[in-house]
């Protein structure tokens, strides 16, 4: 058995677009995810970072088997993950779990906080017998951090953060090998972030845990991820350790991100130039010919729009999607 427990290559999700009332017929596509790969270490997380809309949750979904792939393939421990059927997947839904970006939207106000995270025992009633959940329910709250006597409670009796707590213990009650983060921490105050991002990281060490972390802002995934995967219109334009992605980045998408940092002390703050990208982001049912940034580009050139960079490594150890990628240090 490998060190890697997902291994995802050329993944594709297109979501067609229909027109019309009584006879619709598709126009486009969507283009979401549009050729990602990448591995999954045991133990490890990666993040995934990108701009709104560049298919970050979507990947997710794919992952979690919520929508189906329009192309490529996916393992989870040597298993082909979308081609499973039956007990097999039951197997594969208890072994991944997602945590979901709103915990005001994600917990249902009408069942209690036991309910809630015993949910999963009704589901798969083989990983707990009936007589032993209530006392499951309980260690896992008192494993996030919230009072085990708050089983009875609602979700509206609870903070923000305490109910990102509440969707953490769901995920963890079937004791998965991979937790899908998406975004858990962008709708929560920061002082609350960090308290969050911290019991993930302790989780992660007790339970042996893997994650994908899907986010878009950069301070916040390189306080968890060992790997940074960074995401343009639906594809990795750079891919590399937390330490390479965030000294030496070599994309130019990933510098510019870089440069929107917020630096708190002021004299750093001004020694780093701000790389500001002009237009917008193209349309993901059109996307440019050739490198998908480069209508952005300060760099771009004619082979730009010839010819699509292959996410290789080029100056630096790690792999970026640039025909003229060269290391930038762009953080004082």
């Amino acid at each position: 058995m490998t060190d890697n427990i997902i291994e995802v290559r050329d993944l594709v999700k297109h979501f067609p677009v229909r027109v019309g009332v009584l006879f619709k017929h598709t126009v486009g596509h969507v283009r979401a995810v549009d050729g990602v790969s990448f591995d999954l270490r045991r133990g490890e997380t990666l993040g995934v970072v990108g701009e709104s809309g560049c298919g970050k949750s979507t990947l997710a979904q794919v992952l979690m088997r919520l929508e189906p792939p329009t192309g490529g393939s996916a393992t989870f421990e040597g298993r082909d993950m979308f081609a499973m059927k039956g007990a097999e997947l039951r197997k594969l839904r208890r072994d991944i779990q997602i945590v979901l970006q709103d915990p005001y939207t994600s917990l249902n106000p009408r069942m209690t906080v036991g309910d809630i995270v015993g949910e999963p025992f009704e589901i798969h009633p083989e990983v707990a017998p009936k007589g032993s959940r209530a006392k499951k329910v309980r260690d896992l709250l008192d494993v996030v951090g919230l009072n085990p006597e708050h089983i009875n409670r609602y979700p509206h009796q609870f903070s923000g953060g305490q109910r990102q707590r509440i969707g953490i213990a769901r995920a963890l009650a079937l004791r998965p090998k991979v937790i899908v983060c998406d975004e858990p921490v962008s709708a929560l105050d920061v002082s609350i972030q960090a308290q969050v991002m911290n019991l993930l990281g302790d989780l992660q060490t007790e339970f042996g845990l893997s994650y994908v972390f899907i986010a878009h802002d950069l301070s916040v995934v390189r306080h968890l991820s060992d790997r940074v995967a960074v995401m343009y219109l639906g594809k990795i334009v750079e891919i590399g350790t937390e330490q390479e992605i965030y000294e030496h980045p070599t994309h130019p998408y990933t510098q510019a991100l870089l440069s929107a940092v917020p630096v708190p002390d002021p004299e750093l703050r001004g020694q780093r130039k701000v790389i500001r990208l002009e237009g917008d982001v193209p349309s993901p049912v059109d996307p440019p010919s050739g490198c998908r940034f480069r209508t952005r580009c300060w760099k771009a050139q004619d082979i730009c729009a010839e010819e699509e960079p292959a996410l290789i490594t080029r100056v630096a150890a790690h792999p970026s999607a640039c025909h003229f990628a060269e290391e930038k240090s762009v953080v004082p």
